[in-house]
């Protein structure tokens, strides 16, 4: 970036340098993709959803191509808090960039404690609370879909951490902007949407599911960006606080469909693995644009929709 354009802004105490980062699950813990990114000229840096133990993840297979995008079923695959703290954080004592870490469990207090202990560790910027995990306590229900639980999530959360709070929210239930709007009455700084939708594939040979045990997984890339744009419009409308677009990003053009139907930033997720420079191509894409037309900053984008 030739720095004639400002792309910086803030999500509560947090600075993003620019509207573009990866989106959790799809960029390890970062480190991973330091030979095609440039971690410093990300706006933001989203590890992988960690939990409070250590997961092995689902049986194989995790994932399967279909027409459009991919299923996936990882099952939270992750090092634990633990393992997190002790062997991924040090790396980004180096990386100039705000970290956003997704945390998910299977109770409140599950993310309590887990927020309790990042709370403590400067390094780390954010908490992006991934909602769509099962919840034990209430017999299986997603934290994501029931409006009392998640309202109770977020307000224990914000109770015991200052940091940058952010609710990722899920599109499985009736009309996400209640949702939407439960976060920002608790104290959530932003949200993200959208998670995958549910889906599966067929092997008609052997009459199994493509991904084997698992049966189902996670719908994501491109075939969920117009979903993704609509929803993300309507919470847009719905709330203050700002919203991060998620949701089938592939290009420039994309990402700017989400910041002018009013998202201040957006998650690239699948693409990362067709092609791991693609946040910087981005990154230099929406610079391009308002160069282009005369436009000085990334705020007289967002929202413009006519």
């Amino acid at each position: 970036m030739n720095g004639l354009c400002e792309l910086s802004s803030y999500i509560g105490p947090m600075r993003l340098k620019n509207p573009v980062m990866p989106a959790s699950g799809t960029f390890g813990y970062g480190e991973e993709y330091e030979d095609y990114v440039d971690l410093n000229r990300l706006g933001a840096v989203i590890v992988k959803t960690i939990t409070l133990k250590p997961r092995i993840g689902s049986h194989p297979h995790r994932s399967t191509e279909v027409p459009s995008g991919l299923l996936a079923n990882i099952g939270l695959q992750n090092v634990g808090i633990k393992g997190f703290i002790d062997e991924k954080l040090p790396y980004f004592d180096d990386i100039d960039t705000s970290l956003i870490v997704s945390i998910g469990g299977e109770s409140i207090e599950e993310y309590v404690n887990l927020g309790k202990i990042l709370n403590g560790h400067k390094r780390v910027d954010a908490l992006e609370l991934n909602i769509s995990c099962p919840n034990v306590e209430s017999g299986g229900i997603h934290f994501g879909v029931d409006p009392k639980v998640t309202r109770n999530l977020v307000t224990c959360v914000r109770d015991i951490t200052e940091k940058a709070l952010i609710v990722k929210l899920t599109p499985m239930v009736t009309d996400i902007r209640i949702f939407a709007e439960i976060c920002q009455q608790c104290g959530a700084d932003a949200v993200s949407l959208i998670n995958g939708l549910p889906g599966m594939a067929i092997d008609v040979k052997t009459r199994h599911s493509k991904l084997g045990r698992n049966i189902a997984g996670g719908l994501v890339g491109p075939a969920i960006k117009p979903f993704a744009l609509y929803l993300v419009r309507q919470v847009c409308e719905t709330v203050d606080i700002p919203v991060f677009g998620i949701g089938g990003i592939s290009s420039t053009e994309d990402a700017m469909e989400f910041l002018i139907a009013g998202a201040s930033a957006v998650e690239i997720g699948t693409w990362n693995f067709i092609n791991p420079k693609i946040t910087m191509e981005i990154i230099d894409g929406i610079e391009a644009y308002l160069l282009e037309n005369n436009l000085h900053s990334i705020s007289e984008v967002i929202g413009t929709l006519s």
